[in-house]
């Protein structure tokens, strides 16, 4: 799906430049996805994945290149404008408001809405069940796991058409890496296109569309997630062998 088919890309990350402090961590980076894809950046420690996110969502300077959401330049817009374009990003760290109840966690989300979020506030609860019951909680009392739900939660507030999701796993115990891995396909399920750079690279390649891997800040391999699995350089560089 692309252009060509007559179908716009939901991001498009096309030759982007940028990092630090006027030095370069991403060196011509280019991605796409679309409409109801969900796609995984993958790679070694120091890669640029997510420094890629962090350039997308407008957490960083781009020096070159140009980020398009829906056609649209979004380049080096700020964060708080592009919620309202339909775009949501959980960071990896320092993702929930940890004196705030979980409840006050979800309506902050909803801050850009105009309209009443009652209704998704309930679907947020029928996908994470445990965050209904623990409603009044407050977020940073909670586990690791717990919290992740509540800052993928919030990030659903705004009907999101496109969540970027930064090491979604990151610390968590196996059972509850699945179980994320669980709720991203339910979330991707719905229709809303999901970018997510992940350490558990296998395990995020076998539910992808599609998957790129980076290094030093540079495109090495595109393909489709089960192509990724199944190329022997991919695998013995970057997932550990075979």
């Amino acid at each position: 799906m692309n252009d060509k088919d007559g179908v716009r890309p939901v991001l498009e990350i096309d030759d982007v430049r940028g990092g630090y402090g006027g030095v370069d961590i991403l060196h011509g980076v280019s991605l796409t996805v679309n409409p109801g894809e969900l796609v995984v950046i993958v790679g070694p420690n120091g890669a640029g994945k997510s420094t890629l996110m962090k350039a997308a969502f407008g957490l960083l300077q781009i020096n070159s290149g140009q980020v398009r959401l829906a056609g649209a330049d979004i380049t080096n817009i700020s964060p708080d404008r592009l919620g309202h374009r339909g775009m949501s990003y959980v960071p990896q760290e320092r993702n929930v408001f940890p004196t705030m109840s979980v409840q006050e966690n979800l309506e902050m989300g909803a801050y850009i809405r105009k309209d009443s979020a009652s209704a998704q506030m309930e679907r947020v609860f029928d996908l994470f069940p445990r965050l209904k019951e623990r409603r009044k909680q407050p977020a940073g009392l909670m586990s690791g796991g717990e919290r992740q739900m509540v800052a993928m939660g919030r990030a659903l507030m705004i009907e999101p058409t496109l969540l970027m999701l930064d090491e979604p796993t990151a610390g968590l115990s196996p059972a509850f890496v699945q179980q994320v891995f669980e709720w991203i396909r339910a979330i991707n399920a719905q229709g809303i296109s999901i970018l997510m750079v992940e350490q558990n690279a296998k395990q995020a390649l076998g539910i992808a569309d599609r998957g790129y891997v980076l290094a030093t800040g540079e495109n090495r391999h595109e393909d489709s997630g089960a192509g990724l699995l199944a190329n022997r350089e991919v695998a013995q560089m970057f997932l550990g062998g075979r």
